[in-house]
């Protein structure tokens, strides 16, 4: 018999490739959690001040995830049902950046989003648009080594919500990302360039830096759309840092 080889075991350590600690933004940086114009926001907003816990392991570690949790069409929201969805055909793609600006591998990106005609498929909602049964509007995907993600989708159509007289919302698509620990969830939306609702939309202006407002809207990319199949929209995200992309704090 002969003696097997046995290799040394590789022990991954999380910790030592992650910050001991993330910049936490000052209070107006983000929407204010009670915000009259949005009118839900008050009748669920905290009403004590908020206690910021130290950061500890649990806070800047995260998840690792691995390929083998996703399906083969998970960012590809148009090839999911047996027939093409309706609607205009799009590109989103973009990168993922961490705090000190370097490319963040490996992290999930899931998105959400209405149909074509402004309608989501959820029981809730119920205004009169058509549902798509080609399309369920959900997606998700790992960054690759340079922090890029890409999906492939339908362009999403604005839809009335019922917040004020005439209230609409510009079409969007929703972001979650997890990061490389749990103080850098991100929850945010991506608007499309020239919308005629930004200036009526209350969410959209809730986030009171016309800069930072800026960095929610997706950029028209000639570059990415492909010929004869799909126009193209460029939207990077940066997570907890000095160029942090606004997103919904979770409280």
């Amino acid at each position: 018999m002969t003696e097997q080889t046995i290799e040394p075991r590789q022990i991954y350590a999380a910790v030592t490739d992650t910050p001991t600690s993330y910049v936490r933004e000052p209070s107006d940086a983000h929407p204010p959690l009670d915000y009259p114009p949005y009118k839900s926001t008050a009748l669920r907003h905290p009403r004590q001040p908020l206690v910021y816990l130290p950061q500890t392991i649990t806070e800047i570690t995260g998840p690792v995830l691995g390929e083998r949790e996703l399906g083969e069409l998970d960012n590809d929201l148009t090839r999911q049902h047996g027939g093409e969805p309706i609607g205009e055909r799009i590109i989103v793609s973009g990168r993922v950046f961490d705090t000190e600006g370097k490319p963040l591998a490996g992290t999930l990106v899931e998105i959400w989003q209405a149909n074509a005609a402004g309608r989501y498929r959820h029981r809730w909602d119920r205004w009169p648009a058509p549902l798509d049964p080609n399309f369920s509007g959900a997606g998700r995907c790992l960054t690759d080594a340079e922090g890029r993600y890409h999906f492939t989708t339908i362009k999403p159509g604005p839809y009335p919500w019922g917040n004020h007289h005439n209230a609409w919302r510009p079409a969007h698509i929703h972001f979650s990302l997890m990061g490389r620990a749990f103080a850098q969830r991100l929850v945010t939306q991506m608007y499309f360039p020239g919308d005629p609702f930004f200036p009526y939309d209350p969410i959209f202006n809730s986030v009171r830096d016309p800069a930072a407002r800026e960095r929610m809207i997706s950029r028209f990319d000639i570059h990415d759309t492909v010929p004869n199949w799909a126009a193209a929209y460029h939207f990077d995200i940066y997570l907890r840092g000095p160029a942090a992309t606004p997103f919904e704090e979770a409280h």
